[in-house]
Parts: structure tokens; C-alpha cells; sequence
């Protein structure tokens, strides 16, 4: 089996994480932060060592600024619904993800402005325009680091230079790249940046994070839920202070034990070491099918300015025939369709019916790469007439 859904969710995972998990549960399994015995404490210092682990990575200010969520798709909605109020202005890009459009559509219902800037077929964005569409008093700019869809990689950088001119605050969303790609938020100057555990991080699914830069204070974003946080129980209030304020309930220990383990493997290896493997898989993945007579590759065509994303349709071939065709034949798992990204596939041109994605990872070998490439130009070759001597 070759596994090419690593943009989906990275598998397999590795065994620290996997020991991580149950090591949890079998030694650390008390509620964190909620009792003062044994059990509690060991769940709570294994959670905050998570909290380390992140910050870390990311160069965050405070690991109490890391705030645990069950993904990105809840950390981008903690952070827009917690700060965003009717009358703001929002920016966003073309090529986003339903868990950030989603939540902007139903805002822009309840009064919030909204702005999309258009991208380039590849996903890329001119930066022009983002200028232009950041007037003065902008709330918030809104953009993914890499897209789920094409790979196609944001210059949020240069994105959060123009946002702060204008006073906005930066929300990047990074599902595709946090654990692959090199991210300081101080260096990048990102203010809010949602991640998810279980892929790039190789952590569990139902952990992920939005973790809090300088310019955000803990009095202005609102709890999207409010409820026992195991400190201040006294006060039918919700805390003030980070992370409690924006983590009510009983959290995901377990989770939290496997990203951790997850963030520290990733740190052990390198995190230019994984980026430099992965883009030698995008090349390979690129090239390949690029030579197959009838396969259209989506996205930028330079590998570096990719996520390990390689889009693709084949003419005269429904994708969600071949998809099934290389998982029932081939043993290969991908995926294909739209993603949860219409606004991507609009942008490149291939809604309604999406393509096939092959996303490569850790675990991918070159030799899996070759074989995917092979499975397509045999799957082609059946439908092309034999030729007339």
C-alpha cells in the first residue's frame, strides 16, 4: 500500500507518539489543572510540556499563549468569532480553505465586511493587491501559509508587513505546513497562527492549536465556550488569563501527550532536513506526471514554492473514477474532489469536480513516488487506441 494523503492526515504515525498516547493513559491519566493528586499533576505537566514543545517550535512568546484546540478548523473559528465584531473589515485570499471561508461567510451575515482577493491560477497572490485591499482600519487579514489544494505557498511575511501598516492583525492558517515548513511567528510577524496536530506535527487527530502573538492581548478575544477551567472556581466568571480563558473543559490529555511527542520528534529530525525530503518527493511527483500525455499539474511550477501538494487531472477521466481505480488496483491512497477548498478550485479552474491529490510525506519513499507515477500512465494508457501499422 502507498499512502499519499499525508495532506489529509500524516500516517503512519511514529511509535514515540503512538507510546506517548498510552503512556498517558496508563500512568498520567487524571483530569489536568482539576485535582491536587498524583494522577492530576502528571496529566497537567505532561500537557504543559506540549505547551513548551509548541512554543518552541513556533518561537512563541509564552507556551501559555498556546492555546489547545481540537484543530485548526477550531482555532481559525476561536480566533475570528473571538475577535471579529459587526462593521470590521476582513481580507482574505482566493485560495482558502472552507474552515476559514465558513466562518467568514456566516460573519459577514451578522455584519462583518468582507474582502477576497483574487490569486493567480497557480494559487499565487500579487502582492499589489493585497496592498491595495488593506485601506486604513482593516480588523483582520486572513490568508493559509500553504494550500491544501495546489500547495502553493503565501508569502505571509511579506503579507504581515503591509497588514500591520494598516493596523490589522494577521491570522495564518497553517494545517499544511506547521511540522514541514519553518515558521517564527516573531520573525514572520504573525499575530494569530491556528495548526493542527495530526499532520505535519505527526500528532493524533483532536489536537491542534492557535497560538497568540504579542500584539494580541488576552482581554480582546472572546471564548468561543465558557465553563469549568479548573482555576478561579469561585467566580461564575470566565478567567482572564491565558490559556484558561480560551480552554473551558476538559481537555484533550492524551492528545496533547501524543503532540508533543509529535512536535519533538519533528524538532529531532529537523525541520530543513523534512522541508528539503519533501520537496525532493514534490519535484519527483511533478516531473512525472507532467510527462504523462493527457495529465494537467495544477499549482506553482517550482517545487519550492510548494507544500508536499501535487494536484492533477487527467483528460477524459472523472477523478473520482481514478481515484478509485488506484486504491482498488493500486493500493494507492489519495484524494481527490474539492478538497473543502471551492474557493481553490475556482481559482485554478477545475470546479465543480475537483482533482486528484497526491500528498506525499515523511513515510513516502521515492520508490512509492515512481510507482504512483506509473499507476497513472498505466491507467492512461488502457483508454489510448492501440496504433495502426
Amino acid at each position: 500500500m502507498i499512502y499519499l494523503d499525508h495532506a489529509a492526515t500524516s500516517w503512519p504515525k511514529p511509535v514515540e507518539v503512538i507510546r506517548a498516547l498510552t503512556d498517558f493513559l496508563a500512568q498520567a491519566g487524571g483530569n489536568p489543572g482539576r485535582s491536587g493528586h498524583r494522577l492530576s499533576i502528571a496529566a497537567a505537566r505532561t500537557v504543559y510540556e506540549a505547551r513548551e514543545a509548541v512554543a518552541e517550535l513556533f518561537n512563541a512568546i509564552d507556551p501559555l499563549r498556546v492555546i489547545f484546540t481540537l484543530n485548526a478548523t477550531h482555532a481559525i473559528n476561536l480566533a475570528l468569532n473571538g475577535l471579529l465584531k459587526p462593521g470590521d473589515h476582513v481580507v482574505t485570499s482566493g485560495i482558502e480553505h472552507n474552515s476559514v471561508m465558513r466562518p467568514l461567510r456566516a460573519l459577514e451575515k451578522r455584519g462583518v465586511r468582507l474582502t477576497v482577493i483574487r490569486c493567480k491560477p497557480d494559487g499565487s497572490i500579487n502582492m499589489p493587491d493585497v496592498a491595495q485591499a488593506l485601506e486604513p482600519g482593516v480588523r483582520m487579514v486572513v490568508v493559509n501559509h500553504a494550500s491544501n489544494v495546489m500547495g502553493t505557498i503565501l508569502p505571509v511575511a511579506q503579507i504581515a508587513a503591509v497588514a500591520h501598516r494598516a493596523g490589522a492583525l494577521v491570522l495564518v492558517d497553517a494545517a499544511q505546513t506547521a511540522g514541514a515548513f519553518p515558521i517564527d511567528i516573531d520573525a514572520m510577524d504573525i499575530d494569530l497562527l491556528a495548526f493542527t496536530g495530526h499532520k505535519g506535527l505527526q500528532g493524533p487527530p483532536g489536537i491542534g492549536g492557535l497560538v497568540l502573538g504579542h500584539r494580541v492581548e488576552a482581554a480582546e478575544i472572546e471564548p468561543l465556550v465558557r465553563g469549568g477551567t479548573g482555576s478561579g472556581s469561585e467566580s461564575e466568571s470566565q478567567p482572564e488569563a491565558l490559556p484558561d480563558k480560551l480552554e473551558s473543559g476538559t481537555g484533550n490529555g492524551p492528545g496533547a501527550a501524543g503532540l508533543g511527542a509529535g512536535v519533538r520528534w519533528v524538532m529531532t529530525r529537523g525541520i530543513d532536513a523534512i522541508r528539503a525530503y519533501e520537496i525532493e518527493l514534490t519535484r519527483a511527483l511533478m516531473e512525472g506526471l507532467g510527462r504523462i500525455p493527457g495529465v494537467t499539474v495544477y499549482g506553482p511550477d517550482d517545487a519550492r514554492q510548494r507544500a508536499a501538494i501535487v494536484s492533477f487531472t487527467v483528460s477524459g477521466q472523472r477523478v473520482s473514477d481514478l481515484g478509485l481505480i488506484l486504491d482498488e488496483e493500486f493500493e494507492i491512497l489519495c484524494r481527490m474532489g474539492l478538497h473543502c477548498a471551492p474557493a481553490a478550485h475556482r481559482t485554478m479552474g477545475t470546479f465543480p469536480e475537483g482533482t486528484i491529490r497526491f500528498a506525499p510525506g515523511l513515510s513516502t519513499t521515492i520508490d512509492d513516488v515512481q510507482a504512483a507515477i506509473e499507476a497513472v500512465a498505466q491507467i492512461l494508457a488502457r483508454r489510448r487506441p492501440a496504433k495502426q501499422n
